[in-house]
């Protein structure tokens, strides 16, 4: 399949024509309106400083219902501890900034750009992008952040300065999803981290049709 090239116009390819590994287009730009319309049809951004804005919509899809959500026991006995206070949008930047500067195994360098940085800032400013913190004596110990559209939550990153920061905030914000009547947490990529919370992975189709009754208004 080719990688479709982006014009001015608010449109994208349909995510089927996506090359193997899931890239589906290339540049346009980080608008709000973009990036809504990008989220709605399963695709999302992901490149690197230096290079042109890339879109993936991959096959198959990491997602948690969640019903599915699993908890260990000592994970539990972490939370019951109350050593974390989790709060939700009170830090939106200093959380995106931490996911950007945090090291991980095997990665050089980081896609959250100072471009996406600003970019979701103008979607949290909007109310679309949303952020969970996990604090710990006053400190900022950890969080995430990530999309929300109709009853679908799409993670983009999370970060840990303190063991088990961010799985605490992870579960408390899965359950608070649950209890709010949410369809899915849209993972993007599998990893074995998510996989141990209860992370699936569903065919690309599957889960575009699950995206679509998701972004369905509800009474």
């Amino acid at each position: 399949m080719p990688v479709f090239r982006l014009t001015e116009d608010l449109t994208f390819p349909d995510p089927e024509l996506a090359e193997q590994d899931g890239l589906l287009a290339v540049g346009g730009d980080l608008s709000t309106d973009r990036l809504l319309v990008a989220y709605s049809m399963g695709i999302f951004p992901w490149y690197e400083d230096g290079s042109p804005i890339l879109w993936w919509s991959p096959d198959p899809r990491l997602i948690l219902i969640p019903d599915e959500l699993k908890v260990s026991r000592s994970l539990r006995q972490e939370i019951k501890k109350g050593l974390f206070v989790v709060t939700m949008d009170t830090a939106f930047e200093e959380v995106i900034r931490n996911c950007a500067d945090i090291r991980r195994e095997g990665q050089q360098g980081t896609w959250i750009t100072e471009e996406m940085i600003v970019a979701y800032t103008r979607l949290h400013e909007a109310g679309y992008a949303h952020s969970v913190e996990s604090w710990h004596k006053g400190e900022l110990a950890g969080g995430l952040y990530g999309i929300v559209l109709g009853k679908a939550f799409f993670g983009e990153s999370m970060f840990a300065k303190k063991s088990s920061a961010s799985k605490v905030a992870f579960v408390t914000f899965v359950e608070h999803l649950g209890r709010s009547g949410f369809s899915f947490i849209d993972c993007q990529m599998a990893t074995a981290h998510l996989k141990s919370l209860g992370a699936r992975e569903i065919p690309r189709r599957k889960f575009l049709q699950m995206l679509k009754k998701a972004l369905v208004p509800r009474d």
